[in-house]
């Protein structure tokens, strides 16, 4: 099974593509986003190794933000989150990265949560934002509204909209961020 997409990035000028293919231990999740990042090219490729119930094992994010060099590599162990080998404190209890620059990532979570129409859930998830040099908690609820669409609130940043999903999985509109492209 594979599943891909393209995104044109609405805030911004940019775009980004994603394959997710299953391995022997669950799923990989390869993509790379190319944008303007703070007026300068920005390029990220990144990879998320999942497991069989989708939860993010490790992630490795590698590019560019203007002059900037990004090497990044992500994991998650039994005691929680290492961010390029150093323990992060305080988010042992999260299972699921998002990373902030690339709508494939909420894919997992809500695969992983399979949430029926009409269910509300809470998924707090360990955030990157491009250009960030440390994971955070966000926040993130989800209201699955029918077979395609979750009212989505962040409310950390101040962000709420109505996602649409595409059949294989992927957000295919993130309001005033993403839409993909179909053709």
């Amino acid at each position: 099974m594979a599943a891909v997409a393209l995104w044109r990035r609405l805030d911004t000028p940019g775009h980004d593509a994603a394959r997710l293919v299953q391995t022997e231990a669950g799923w990989a999740l390869r993509g790379t986003a190319v944008f303007l990042h703070n007026s300068a090219p920005a390029c990220l490729n990144y990879t998320l190794e999942l497991d069989s119930g989708w939860a993010t094992v490790m992630a490795r994010i590698k590019g560019f933000l203007g002059e900037t060099p990004v090497d990044q590599t992500i994991r998650r162990d039994r005691d929680g989150w290492l961010l390029n080998d150093q323990r992060v404190e305080g988010l042992t209890h999260l299972v699921d990265l998002d990373l902030g620059f690339t709508p494939a990532t909420n894919l997992q979570h809500l695969r992983r949560v399979g949430m029926k129409v009409g269910e509300e859930a809470e998924i707090p998830v360990a955030w990157l934002n491009a250009g960030a040099n440390m994971l955070v908690e966000l926040q993130q609820i989800y209201e699955r509204r029918d077979g395609r669409t979750y009212w989505y609130r962040a409310p950390g940043v101040g962000y709420e909209a109505l996602l649409e999903m595409a059949e294989n999985g992927f957000v295919e509109l993130y309001p005033g961020l993403w839409q993909m492209e179909t053709r």
